[in-house]
């Protein structure tokens, strides 16, 4: 298994998050959306963002080889979302997934990079099954993950968590 830090699409660039993305991290985590279907993460600060991507995000590239992605325009490098696959407490296959500042939902760049991510984490990463999950409310993520052929199982919990989450799998 190889890490690779920058993937590209034909109208995107994913470059593995870093220190610099604080920033962008911090106005995207307190973003209307992102508060309601994925949760308040509690960054308040770009000092708190560095912190977050430090703890949680570099720490799983390193154990695991993949982790969170910044998404890119190429058109204009403008950072719009973040795409990844993660190993979730709670889950026993690893989960994709996808936020975007409200300005850049619904243009398709969710599934362009979950696809292309998606790809590489089959034949790069060796993973066999990716999972994805999402609350009932979330219909447009709901939308995207069917789009990108994964299929409803079941209600799950994560630990700690007592939201009724819609689980999705599929397999290469």
């Amino acid at each position: 298994m190889q890490k690779l830090s920058i993937l590209e699409t034909e109208r995107l660039i994913l470059q593995l998050v870093n220190i610099e993305d604080a920033e962008f991290i911090l106005e995207l985590y307190n973003s209307p959306n992102f508060i309601k279907f994925i949760g308040d993460r509690n960054l308040r600060t770009v000092k708190d963002a560095e912190n977050y991507i430090k703890e949680k995000f570099l720490p799983h590239v390193v154990k695991y080889g993949f982790g969170s992605f910044v998404i890119l325009r190429k058109s204009d490098l403008k950072k719009i979302g973040n795409v990844g696959i993660y190993m979730r407490d709670g889950l026993n296959v690893p989960d994709i997934g996808f936020s975007f500042l409200p300005q850049f939902e619904g243009k398709g760049y969710g599934f362009e990079a979950s696809k292309k991510l998606m790809e590489v984490a089959f034949s790069e990463f060796d993973l066999k099954k990716i999972s994805a999950i999402t609350t009932k409310e979330n219909i447009s993520s709901q939308k995207l993950i069917e789009k990108l052929g994964l299929k409803y199982q079941s209600i799950v919990h994560l630990p700690d968590d007592p939201e009724d989450l819609l689980y999705y799998e599929t397999e290469n």
